[in-house]
């Protein structure tokens, strides 16, 4: 048994998810986990036996512009190693939660190692800003171990950070107690789709990076070959531009906007196609979850989502902005029921032989055993 500390945002998100639900796994095996962070994580929704939870509190002074957030992290994680006797501190992106681990591992009294899990945009994003690309440099190669989403990630990381910092690749997992082919035939009803029509899924943030504009417009030109609707979940700078965008082309019967969700898999369930458009993705945990649920995904050949969909066997891959070549794929899928059980049946497999969860936590196990024993 190993006392783990983890820091992630506690916000919806795709590493706030995979944070939580690794200490989740870790707890079930006996370990003990402390999540150290500004708000209880939202997929903590109910006690788990061997769970702490140890709230990060902000104290605001006139001298300073913003609250000194990274300060105050740093302040809980070391009082936490100290008073928890911590193994190991686990925490999820670089900047700021690697840099505050540092500073908490060179405060506390007790020794602990720093395991830094990157997820994206700490390096697709920041890590082009020249004033942070030495900080996060810093965190990464200052942290006991490291590890990336996808191999994607860490050859962006290894070339846009020039670190010779050895980085695991370590994938993403599902919860396969929650995300499974269920049946929803009731779900559908309340949403009132005919059975006759297709259903094709987004799930976001609504950021420009994932453009889901071209998810709209491939909507509309499948929806002109074949009877279709279309669900947006979650919500974000562009939610209110893409309701314009719909309303514009007329589709407001045949798109549905149902904001955040902190469960999807019941939605996921009944659907026929998930479309990720992205412009920047290091791995892409939507598809994996859809996959889980038998639900063929489209995507983008950009980070992450190629080591994820097997292109004309669990769905397809496209180039960034070829809005054409996915409505033609759609529309090759969704018209022949047989070619959508194999891709729907192959897409389950996949998940269950590549993106296990037992099989994604043994991997975190036997990189802590390692760390410890360096």
């Amino acid at each position: 048994m190993k006392k783990i500390g983890i820091t992630c945002y506690p916000t919806i998100g795709g590493s706030g998810v995979i944070a939580t639900e690794l200490g989740k796994k870790l707890a079930e095996r006996g370990h003990e986990i402390h999540f150290i962070t500004s708000s209880m994580p939202f997929r903590l929704e109910k006690v788990y036996v061997n769970v702490y939870y140890h709230q990060v509190e902000m104290s605001h002074y006139p001298v300073f512009q913003y609250p000194p957030y990274d300060l105050a992290l740093a302040a809980k994680m070391a009082e936490v190693i100290d008073r928890e006797k911590l193994d190991i501190l686990h925490v999820h992106y670089a900047m700021p939660h690697a840099i505050c681990g540092i500073l908490a591992r060179d405060m506390a009294e007790h020794p602990v190692k720093i395991v830094t899990t990157l997820h994206g945009t700490d390096i697709t994003v920041l890590g082009i800003d020249n004033t942070l690309k030495p900080v996060i440099r810093h965190g990464i190669e200052q942290s006991d171990a490291v590890t990336a989403v996808s191999e994607s990630l860490r050859e962006q990381t290894v070339a846009m950070l020039e670190t010779n910092k050895e980085i695991d690749v370590i994938y993403n997992f599902i919860n396969e107690k929650e995300y499974y082919l269920k049946q929803v035939t009731e779900l559908r009803q309340q949403f009132q789709i005919n059975q006759s029509d297709k259903i094709m899924i987004h799930i976001s943030n609504f950021r420009k990076v994932k453009r889901v504009q071209d998810v709209i417009d491939t909507f509309k030109k499948v929806n002109e070959k074949i009877p279709s609707k279309l669900l947006l979940i979650g919500d974000g700078p562009e939610y209110s531009n893409m309701v314009q965008h719909v309303n514009d082309m007329g589709l407001e019967k045949e798109v549905h906007f149902l904001g955040k969700q902190n469960n999807v898999s019941d939605i996921l369930s009944m659907a026929d196609l998930m479309l990720l458009m992205s412009e920047k993705e290091s791995f892409g945990l939507v598809l994996l979850e859809a996959m889980a649920c038998g639900v063929p995904g489209i995507g983008t050949n950009i980070g992450g989502i190629p080591e994820v969909i097997v292109h004309n066997q669990t769905g397809y891959i496209v180039e960034l902005g070829d809005v054409h070549q996915a409505a033609d794929y759609a529309i090759e899928l969704l018209s022949d029921r047989e070619k959508q059980l194999q891709f729907s049946e192959a897409a389950i497999k996949h998940v269950r032989t590549h993106f296990a969860s037992d099989t994604i936590v043994n991997q975190y196990e036997h990189l802590y055993n390692r760390v410890l024993e360096e």
